[in-house]
């Protein structure tokens, strides 16, 4: 075939691939989510493509889990850590395999964004640069049908639970953003187990007139009344933020101290509240009772850089008669990444009493940096770790959030 009748093909296969990837766009707002894989299967023939399979991350990020392409089909289930399709998954990158029937398979991640939720299996004859066009186009519009029905429906949940949740769990995970969030100036991304037996654990960040604002809170206990604390907690972030001076920490800490004394005053909790100034780089935040965070520049932690005095957890603020929360600061440079963590990352003990410790927290933090893993690779990895060391056991929730200011 001549060079120009390649282009010419290209052109048809292109025009008639936007046909179809129009019709998707329409007919999958149409569909209930389970018939989202036989919906896309029906037309992928028009695109030049053999078949098509949908794999969601699983609640702990272990395990890629496929949608049925017909009701009663079991699930097939790849481990995130060894298959090609994890691959794709854990590197952000497509990947490549030949595929037993002929042809080729291949694994390309679904974005929301900057947050992955799973893989795309795409099988083919060919791979040029229309069909690949086409490949990407496609995961795209599957990642916006995957999260637009997440929002009422509970099949794609199901299908990502690999053990029954316990109700704080179901309610924490209910309230939480995106594991991972950013632009081309921030980005930030979080982790916390166990997943399905969480107790009062929880994070939450969110951009708001350029600025970052995050926050990790910790709520005493691990129960019913420690996940509504903890859900208050972010409740109450979240109201001041919308309503008001979403830069004012230390009202923020002060709405949450009088909102759980109204409502659990039996309760409450410590945690870390930030305000990044993307535009500069000028980080505040308040301390409330918390493990301090650290500071990460370039291949060191900058001990002490964010160590301050300790103030009362939010709760018993309104019993010890303090009305404010201090407010402290420090100038980031770019690369910057600060880490944020709750006490039962470090003091998880291994069958000897040995605790995970802050050394060797840090110290798997900035392995990953230097071998360029990004952020929500490396908290994955690292959160699997302290669960190996406790012997998939935790006995407090961990919480672990890291925030990266890379200006342009």
């Amino acid at each position: 075939m001549t060079a120009c009748s390649e282009a010419v093909v290209a052109m048809a296969r292109s025009e008639e691939g936007q046909g179809t990837l129009a019709l998707l766009l329409e007919r999958m707002h149409e569909v209930e989510p389970e018939r989202l894989p036989a919906l896309f299967n029906a037309h992928v023939g028009a695109l030049g493509l053999r078949a098509v399979d949908i794999l969601l991350a699983d609640v702990r990020q272990q395990a890629l889990i496929s949608l049925p392409h017909e009701p009663g089909r079991p699930p097939e289930r790849l481990p995130v850590d060894t298959s090609e399709a994890g691959r794709a998954y854990r590197t952000g990158a497509m990947e490549t395999g030949e595929h037993p029937d002929g042809g080729l398979t291949l694994w390309l991640p679904l974005i929301d964004g900057v947050e992955r939720i799973g893989v795309l299996g795409i099988r083919t004859d060919v791979l040029d640069r229309p069909t690949l066009r086409v490949c990407r186009a496609l995961a795209s519009l599957i990642a916006l049908a995957v999260v637009s029905k997440s929002h009422f429906s509970d099949a794609f949940p199901r299908v990502r639970r690999s053990e029954r949740m316990n109700m704080p769990a179901e309610m924490v995970w209910a309230y939480l953003p995106p594991r991972t969030m950013g632009t081309d100036q921030v980005t930030s991304s979080a982790v916390l187990e166990p997943a399905y037996d969480l107790g009062g654990d929880s994070f939450d960040h969110s951009l708001l007139d350029g600025d970052l604002h995050v926050s990790v809170l910790d709520a005493m206990g691990h129960d019913l009344s420690s996940g509504l604390a903890s859900t208050v907690g972010m409740a109450s972030c979240r109201n001041i933020r919308r309503d008001d001076d979403a830069t004012d920490l230390s009202r923020i800490a002060r709405s949450i101290d009088s909102h759980l004394a109204h409502w659990l005053p039996d309760r409450h909790l410590t945690g870390i509240l930030c305000h990044l100034r993307v535009a500069d780089g000028l980080l505040r935040w308040v301390n409330c009772g918390h493990p301090p965070p650290l500071l990460l520049r370039g291949q060191r932690v900058l001990a002490e850089a964010m160590t301050s005095e300790p103030q009362v957890p939010m709760g018993m603020g309104h019993r010890l008669g303090q009305a404010e929360w201090r407010t402290d600061s420090i100038q980031l440079e770019p690369g910057d990444r600060v880490l944020l963590h709750t006490d039962g990352v470090t003091d998880a003990k291994n069958a000897t009493g040995v605790r995970f410790g802050e050394e060797r927290f840090t110290e798997f933090v900035l392995r990953a940096v230097a071998a360029g893993e990004p952020a929500p690779e490396a908290l994955r990895r690292l959160i699997r770790a302290i669960l190996v060391h406790q012997r998939d056991r935790l006995s407090d929730d961990a919480t672990i959030l890291m925030f990266e200011w890379h200006p342009t």
